[in-house]
């Protein structure tokens, strides 16, 4: 991936400690995945990098914004984020990434990227409904909000012979 290597942890000269990376996310972030659901975003990431003798313990702590469009009347807002996750990056003999809290690096890297993690940490965050807020308190005016009112039901009929199977 292209324009990531600033996410690029080179460990090996790190003094075992506690060690504080942090990164300013924007559109070009998400581009390099080929992730362009947001219009625009600016995400703080602090991440706290723990070193010890045989093993990393990474904390990402996530703050900020991201502009999409409402999924009911297609109107551009800002979602607020704020998350954190945990990431433990122990030594085995090959890469293994298959639990999502535990990373497994082959003894002989000297760096390993957090790109990935970040970018999922932030995607994951983000309802799956996404409804803009003067939707929910009722104070947005819109076409497809008219629409939708005049689409709604308003009184089901039953049949009176009907079978209950």
């Amino acid at each position: 991936m292209k324009d990531l290597k600033q996410f690029n942890i080179q460990f090996v000269g790190l003094k075992e400690g506690n060690h504080l990376f942090e990164y300013q996310i924007d559109n070009t972030f998400f581009e390099a995945f080929n992730y362009n659901e947001f219009f625009n975003s600016s995400i703080k990431v602090d991440l706290d990098f723990v070193k010890k003798s045989t093993l990393f313990e990474l904390t990402f702590t996530i703050k900020g914004t991201v502009n999409l469009p409402c999924d009911t009347t297609n109107e551009p807002f800002d979602q607020p984020i704020e998350t954190s996750s945990y990431l433990v990056v122990n030594f085995g003999q090959e890469f293994n990434d298959e639990n999502e809290d535990l990373l497994i690096i082959p003894h002989e890297v000297y760096q390993f990227s957090v790109a990935q993690y970040i970018y999922e940490t932030i995607v994951l965050s983000i309802p799956t409904k996404r409804i803009h807020p003067k939707v929910l308190d009722g104070t947005m005016q819109s076409e497809a909000l008219d629409k939708l009112k005049e689409l709604t039901i308003k009184e089901v009929k039953t049949v009176e012979n009907t079978d209950p199977r």
